[in-house]
C-alpha cells in the first residue's frame, strides 16, 4: 500500500480526529448489519482496535490517522463490493502486517488461518529490487498466486487500489503516474475480469485524470454542457418503451447510463471520431424484476418490443444470456436507431444479473445454487494455477502474458465432440491445441475449423469448430510464440525451445568458464550476473547460448576490472549526443529525486526524446531511464507509457520543460479533407506564409475526393501547434486535424 492522501488541507486536533475515526467505524458497521451473526461484532471490534493500536503513530500524506485508510477499504468491500464480514477483518488489517510490528503469527493467533492467509496475500512482496524484473511485476505474481486460493484477496487489494487513486491528489507527480499507469494496466482490467464494471469504470476515469488531464476535462466539459440535452433525448426515447412495459405488466426500472470518460476516450482514439461522432453517449438500461425460470424469456419478450419499436443495427446485438462472460455477466444489449437519427445502447437484464454487473464475483456466492457461473470462474482460476506452477519467466514477460491471456475478453470454441472451451480473443489454431494438451500443441501441423484446413497460425472465432492435426516429427519453433495469445501456450512453447537452447548452452558455459579461469576471475554468480547485465540479456542461459552461437565476442572482457576474482563491470563511456535540434538539459542538484529541466544551454544530462511519441515543450512529459541509454523523454499519454511505468516505476524521473523560443522541435499532423483545387497551397501558405513554421516534409494523396495529407514540421512549443491546428481547422473543406505519434504510424 503506498501511502497516500485524502486531502492536502489537513487540521483536525485530536479530539476532532477521535470522533471522525469513530464515526467511519460506526458507518462501517450499519452497512455490515444484514451480515453480521452473533459474535461477528466483537471480532469486526477486536480487528478495528488492533489495526488502530498498530497505526496509532502513522499519519498519511495529508496528515490525517493512517486507520482511515484501512476503514476506507473495509467500506468499499462491503458497499461496493458486497464482501462480509471476514473480509472486513482483513481489509481493517490489511497494512499491518508490512507497515507495523503486527506479525502473522499474531493475526492467526487472534483470527485464525482463513484470515491469516488472505491477510498474508495481501502484504506486499519484501522489497528487493532485481536488476531484471520489477518489483512490482513480482508483486502482481504474488498477488495472483494468494488469488487462486481465495479470490477475495483480489477484490480487497482492488478495494485498496480504488481508495488510493480516489485520494492521489498529494502524491508527488511522479508517484501519481507510476500508480495511476499501473491501475489502467493491470487493476482496471483485473476489476473487469472479476466483473466489477463500477470499480473498472471509476478506476480508468481516476487514472486517466492524471495521466492526461487535460483531454479528461475537455471530456467532463462537453458532457456536463450536452448532460440536460442527453436527458431530454433520453426521456423522450423511453416514453414509447415505459407504456408497452406497463401494459405488459412487467416490474421493472429504466436507468439512462452515462458513459465513462475513459470509454469516450478509447472510442474516440479507437474509431478515429470526434466527441460529438461517438455514437452510443446515449445508453439506457431496462432491469427487469423476474423470476428465475422466466428471466430469459422476459429479456427478449422486452428486447422484441424495443425493436418494434425502434429499428436495431444487426451487428451490434450482444447475447450474454445463452452464453455469459466467464466472469458471470449476463445481459442482452443492442444497439437502436433512436428518434433524430441517434444510435442509443439499450442494456436488458433482470435484477439478479444487475447484482452480479455490480458486485461482480462477491454476488456469485449469494447465487451459490447456481453452479454453471461458479465453474466458469473455477476453470479460470484453474488456468491460472496451472501457469503459475509452471512459469519461471522473469516476473514482467509473465505480466505481459498474464493481460493477454486471462485480462483479455474470451471466445468459446468446440471441439469435434461438442465441448465447449474458453480462450481469450485473439487465440490461435495453436493456442486451442495447446489448451487441450501440450503434448497436442508441441505435435501440431494444422487445424480443421469447421472442416476447412487451416494454418496453425489461424485467428478462431466465437462458435468455431475445431479439430487439431498432428504429427510426431513437428517441433515448436521461435515464430511460435508470434502465433500464440495464451499463457499455456506461451509457457510451453518456451519450455520446449529452452531445452534445445540448454543443449547449445552448455558449449557456451565452457567457454565462458575457460575465459575467466584463463583471466584469473572464478566461474561465480556474480561474475555470471555482471556479464549478463553488462551485455543485457535476461538470463544466463541466454547469455551462454549467444557465447555458443557466437553472436556476441567476448573481446570487452579485458576493460573488467578484477577485484581478487570478481568482475567490476567498465564504467559506462558516455555516448556523443548527435548535433540535432533538441535543448540541453540542467538537472537541480537534489539527492535522488531529479528534477529535470528543458532547454538551458548547460547539457549535464544524456537524453533523448522517445521516437514513439515524439515529445514537444509544453506536453506532459515523465522521463525514463535506460540501460545505457541515459534518459528518454516520453510523453504522458505515450502508446507505451502505461507498460513503462507499471513495470518498472522505479525508473520514472520527473521532468519539465522550461521555456526557450531558440529551439524548434519536429512533430507531424494529419490533416483529412475534401479535394479541392489549391488545397494545399492554402496548407503550405498558412503554415510557412502567415505562421512561418518550417515544413520538414509533406506527403499528400486524393482518394475519391477525400484528401489525406501527411506534414512534418518544426515548431518551438505546444501552444505553437495547437495554434497551428486552429488555424488549419479554419480553412475552407479540411476536416480533421491530428497530431501524430511518428513510430505509431
Amino acid at each position: 500500500m503506498d501511502t497516500v492522501a485524502v486531502t492536502p488541507k489537513y487540521n483536525l486536533n485530536e479530539e476532532q480526529e477521535k470522533k471522525l475515526i469513530l464515526r467511519e467505524y460506526r458507518a462501517l458497521l450499519r452497512s455490515l448489519k444484514p451480515k453480521l451473526k452473533p459474535g461477528d461484532k466483537e471480532l469486526i471490534r477486536h480487528a478495528f482496535e488492533m489495526a488502530a493500536e498498530a497505526h496509532k503513530t502513522m499519519r498519511r500524506k495529508s496528515g490525517e490517522p493512517y486507520i482511515l485508510h484501512p476503514l476506507a477499504v473495509a467500506q468499499i468491500c462491503v458497499e461496493e463490493i458486497g464482501l462480509g464480514v471476514r473480509s472486513t477483518i482483513c481489509a481493517l488489517l490489511h497494512d499491518t502486517v508490512e507497515d507495523t510490528d503486527i506479525s502473522l503469527e499474531d493475526v492467526q493467533r487472534e483470527f485464525g488461518l482463513e484470515i491469516a492467509r488472505i491477510v498474508d496475500g495481501l502484504t506486499k512482496i519484501s522489497n528487493v529490487i532485481d536488476v531484471n524484473a520489477s518489483q512490482q511485476a513480482e508483486n502482481f505474481k504474488k498477488i495472483l498466486l494468494t488469488l487462486t486460493d481465495d479470490p477475495r484477496v483480489i477484490l480487497i487489494k482492488l478495494a485498496d487500489r480504488l481508495h488510493n487513486m480516489r485520494t492521489l491528489e498529494s502524491m508527488k507527480r511522479e508517484k501519481q503516474l507510476k500508480i495511476a499507469s499501473e491501475t489502467v494496466y493491470v487493476y482496471a482490467p483485473l476489476a473487469h475480469r472479476m466483473g466489477l464494471y463500477n470499480i473498472k469504470t471509476e478506476l480508468e476515469d481516476l487514472a486517466m485524470k492524471y495521466l492526461e488531464l487535460d483531454t479528461y476535462k475537455e471530456i467532463a466539459r462537453k458532457l456536463a454542457e450536452t448532460k440536460r440535452e442527453r436527458t431530454r433525448y433520453i426521456n423522450e426515447f423511453i416514453r414509447p418503451i415505459k407504456e408497452k412495459l406497463e401494459k405488459g405488466n412487467y416490474q421493472f426500472e429504466i436507468q439512462g447510463r452515462p458513459k465513462s470518460i475513459h470509454s469516450i476516450w478509447n472510442k474516440m482514439k479507437k474509431k478515429g471520431v470526434t466527441f460529438e461522432e461517438v455514437y452510443d453517449l446515449f445508453a439506457i438500461r431496462i432491469i427487469l424484476d423476474s423470476p428465475p425460470e422466466k428471466e430469459k424469456q422476459d429479456c427478449w419478450s422486452v428486447y422484441s418490443m424495443i425493436t418494434d419499436e425502434y429499428t436495431p443495427s444487426p451487428e451490434r446485438l450482444r447475447d450474454w444470456l445463452s452464453n455469459p462472460k466467464n466472469n458471470g455477466y449476463e445481459a442482452l444489449h443492442t444497439t437502436v436507431m433512436g428518434p433524430q437519427g441517434k444510435w442509443v445502447e439499450v442494456q436488458i437484464r433482470t435484477r439478479r444479473m444487475n447484482e452480479i454487473a455490480e458486485k461482480g464475483l462477491a454476488a456469485h456466492w449469494k447465487y451459490k445454487e447456481d453452479t454453471s457461473d461458479e465453474s466458469r470462474f473455477d476453470k479460470w482460476f484453474q488456468q491460472i494455477r496451472e501457469v503459475l506452477n509452471t512459469q519461471d519467466t522473469d516476473s514482467i514477460d509473465f505480466l505481459q502474458d498474464f493481460k493477454t491471456s486471462f485480462l483479455a475478453e474470451d471466445i468459446y470454441v468446440y471441439t469435434p465432440k461438442g465441448d465447449v472451451k474458453m480462450l481469450p480473443v485473439g487465440s490461435t489454431a495453436l493456442d486451442f491445441a495447446f489448451s487441450i494438451h501440450s503434448a497436442v500443441g508441441s505435435q501440431c501441423i494444422g487445424a480443421k475449423v469447421n472442416h476447412k484446413l487451416v494454418p496453425i497460425s489461424h485467428k478462431l472465432r466465437s462458435g468455431d469448430q475445431v479439430e487439431i492435426i498432428t504429427s510426431g516429427k513437428q517441433k515448436p519453433s521461435e515464430d511460435w510464440l508470434g502465433f500464440v495469445v495464451t499463457a499455456k501456450a506461451k509457457a510451453k512453447i518456451k519450455d520446449a525451445l529452452k531445452e534445445v537452447k540448454r543443449g547449445i548452452a552448455e558449449e557456451g558455459k565452457y567457454t565462458l568458464q575457460r575465459k575467466l579461469e584463463g583471466m584469473g576471475a572464478s566461474f561465480s554468480q556474480h561474475n555470471i550476473d555482471e556479464l549478463t547485465n553488462f551485455y543485457k540479456f535476461n538470463s544466463s542461459l541466454d547469455l551462454f547460448y549467444a557465447i555458443a552461437v557466437k553472436s556476441i565476442d567476448l573481446k570487452e572482457l579485458k576493460e573488467f576490472q578484477l577485484l581478487g576474482d570478481r568482475l567490476e563491470m567498465p564504467k559506462p563511456v558516455r555516448v556523443p549526443v548527435e548535433p540535432k535540434t533538441d535543448s540541453g538539459l540542467s538537472t537541480l542538484a537534489k539527492k535522488d529525486t531529479e528534477l529535470i529541466i528543458f532547454g538551458e544551454s548547460s547539457d549535464k544530462i544524456m537524453y533523448t526524446l522517445a521516437n514513439c511519441c515524439k515529445p514537444i515543450p509544453g506536453d506532459d512529459v515523465f522521463g525514463f531511464v535506460t540501460t545505457g541509454k541515459g534518459l528518454t523523454i516520453h510523453r504522458t499519454n505515450c502508446p507505451n507509457a502505461a507498460k513503462l511505468m507499471a513495470n518498472y516505476g522505479h525508473r520514472i524521473v520527473k521532468t519539465k520543460w522550461a521555456k526557450n523560443k531558440e529551439i524548434s522541435f519536429l512533430t507531424g499532423l494529419k490533416i483529412v479533407g475534401i479535394d479541392d483545387v489549391g488545397v494545399i497551397h492554402k496548407i503550405t501558405n498558412l503554415i510557412s506564409g502567415e505562421m512561418k513554421i518550417n515544413i520538414s516534409a509533406l506527403t499528400v494523396e486524393a482518394i475519391e475526393g477525400i484528401f489525406h495529407g501527411n506534414i512534418k514540421v518544426f515548431v518551438h512549443d505546444k501552444e505553437e501547434l495547437d495554434e497551428l491546428v486552429q488555424k488549419l481547422l479554419r480553412l475552407s473543406g479540411i476536416q480533421r486535424v491530428d497530431r501524430y505519434d511518428a513510430e505509431k504510424e
